[in-house]
């Protein structure tokens, strides 16, 4: 069970653990250079990348393993037409070409335009990077790494590490998203055989 050696801690030291390993990724390090090296307003790498990468250290598996690709946030409501994040998405797709992994790169801002057209039901226009991923699907998925303007490790974690470092999929009810939190804690599961996935 050393895999669980960090669960139940208090959350500093969960904390200092998680951007201590993420940081000591090669996969995610050169995600967070290259995206601070980017420039984009309010930026967040969030998600997968982050708590996939954990699991893989803890488990003994390699950089990568799982990981389909890596999420950039940023939010930018200065220009909410699709052209202005369009351009920023193929820019980021130069600057990431090198990198093992493709990058997802979203403006935040604009998500409430296309959401209800893809998902079926409303989203709230978001107010900065931050907010949606405290509307993530599971509460395990809600974590976001970035460079602080002094070259720090800014970590953003509304619910915490607990899940994490636990090894749990825990749901999040503020939207509906019960068959997100299932496809992923479905899939999460076939990699990392430890992970328990809490019903919806």
């Amino acid at each position: 069970m050393d895999h669980l050696r960090y669960s139940g801690l208090p959350f500093e030291a969960q904390r200092g653990a998680f951007l201590e390993i993420v940081s000591g990724d090669s996969l995610v390090r050169e995600a967070l250079v290259r995206a601070r090296t980017l420039e984009l307003p309010d930026w967040l790498v969030v998600s997968g990348a982050l708590y996939n990468s954990v699991w893989n250290h803890l488990t003994g598996k390699p950089s990568g393993y799982g990981i389909k690709d890596v999420d950039l946030f940023y939010f930018d409501d200065s220009d909410l037409s699709y052209e202005a994040e369009d351009d920023v998405i193929r820019q980021a797709a130069r600057h990431f070409e090198e990198l093992a992994l493709p990058v997802e790169v979203r403006n935040q801002a604009r998500v409430h335009l296309w959401y209800p057209q893809k998902f079926g039901q409303p989203c709230p226009r978001y107010t900065s990077s931050r907010e949606p991923i405290s509307h993530f699907a599971s509460k395990t998925h809600a974590v976001g790494v970035r460079f602080d303007a002094h070259g720090q490790l800014d970590l953003v974690a509304p619910f915490g590490l607990d899940d994490v470092f636990s090894f749990r999929i825990t749901p999040n009810r503020v939207m509906d998203n019960r068959r997100t939190h299932e496809a992923k804690g479905k899939r999460a599961r076939e990699c990392w055989p430890e992970i328990e996935v809490l019903p919806w």
